[in-house]
């Protein structure tokens, strides 16, 4: 059969091509200007130093350990409450009213602006829990904030899975624990992958919320010539004041020092990127062999 030319289509066609290729344009040069702006900026005593006035030394370490430890924190409490919410959720729960309550509230939670964990943070994990400005104050803050996303992704994740799967695990004899285990949550992977992709995101992007719980610390921990002590410091560490690399780029903008800033975006983008990156790598080792 021979197709017939519709202008139509044609003109419908390239305007998805147009689109996107808009978005990928748009994506290149936003990393592209960062890089040129700051690029000059980065460099080894950049990494691995603080700022000190006494040294004259400009650094974001202490900034970058911060990040780490939040995106950590945060990925290690919110990744097992959000994929397990979901699977009782998609699994278990009887659809009614209490799903219909549950799902509303998680969409509610996504929509809420950052300023408001913030301050609910600030007073709730800060002041009446007694953890004051600190990194774990933060990351207790920020799993409100991903929740929904890696919630809302890991359901819509394991409704993809076919119900044939379900029903043959079981007809086999399989318990549900173990057919949600072993072949539902490695079908629905990536769907989980991108939930903690843009958890992560989120987590490294954010400023306002940590603003009000985690602070705006940059020093790097004193570490001992112990490895016992240097893990017993790492571990009080979490109970410090600590800002992480958006906190300290925004101090740098009202400051005035551009080039720094630019660099510190630069250290952001790569830390997404090879964080995104090893996930993936994670995510199909994880997956069912076909």
């Amino acid at each position: 059969m021979n197709k017939k030319f519709r202008v139509s289509d044609f003109l419908l066609r390239l305007a998805i091509y147009i689109s996107a290729l808009i978005a990928v344009l748009i994506l290149v040069g936003i990393i592209c200007y960062v890089f040129v702006r700051g690029i000059g900026t980065v460099n080894r005593t950049f990494l691995t130093t603080v700022t000190s006035a006494i040294k004259q030394t400009v650094g974001i370490a202490g900034n970058l350990l911060n990040t780490l430890y939040i995106i950590i924190i945060t990925l290690l409490i919110a990744t097992p409450i959000g994929v397990g919410a979901a699977i009782y959720l998609n699994e278990y729960a009887k659809p009614g009213k209490l799903v219909s309550i549950i799902e509303f509230t998680t969409e509610t939670l996504s929509g809420i602006p950052s300023i408001i964990f913030g301050l609910f943070g600030m007073i709730f994990f800060g002041n009446t829990l007694k953890l004051g400005y600190s990194i774990l104050t933060g990351a207790f803050t920020l799993t409100l904030m991903v929740l929904p996303l890696i919630t809302r992704n890991t359901q819509e994740a394991l409704r993809t899975v076919p119900d044939s799967y379900r029903s043959g695990a079981l007809g086999m004899g399989a318990t549900k624990w173990y057919m949600i285990r072993t072949i539902l949550l490695p079908s629905s992977m990536s769907g989980i992958v991108t939930g903690i992709i843009l958890a992560i995101g989120r987590i490294v992007g954010e400023s306002a919320a940590l603003l009000f719980t985690a602070g705006s610390g940059y020093l790097l921990p004193k570490f001992a010539d112990s490895l016992t002590e240097n893990i017993k410091i790492l571990g009080q560490k979490a109970l410090d004041p600590g800002g992480t690399l958006t906190i300290e780029l925004y101090l740098q903008m009202q400051k005035g020092k551009y080039d720094t800033a630019f660099g510190i975006a630069c250290v952001l983008i790569v830390i997404v990127l090879v964080i995104n990156l090893l996930t993936k790598i994670a995510a199909d080792k994880l997956k069912p062999v076909k």
